[in-house]
């Protein structure tokens, strides 16, 4: 759980978000699927590091509802 493989990831997310974007905007739709992948690759490794994204996690894991 390093500070490069956290970086790693999220470099990765935003290169597929961009990937996507322009394959999107172009009717590329082999750009848009590879975006799309990397994306979801790299959201699936930040997730397997613990490190999700903040609004997934709300701070109350383990606390009685009240």
């Amino acid at each position: 759980m390093s500070v490069f493989e956290k970086a790693k990831a999220k470099v990765q997310e935003l290169f597929g978000r961009a990937e996507q974007v322009y394959g999107e905007s172009h009717g590329d739709s082999a750009a848009s699927v590879a975006g799309e992948a990397n994306r979801l690759e790299a959201e699936a490794e930040e997730e397997q590091l613990g490190h999700g994204h903040p609004r997934d996690d709300d701070g109350l894991a383990g606390q009685p509802a009240r």
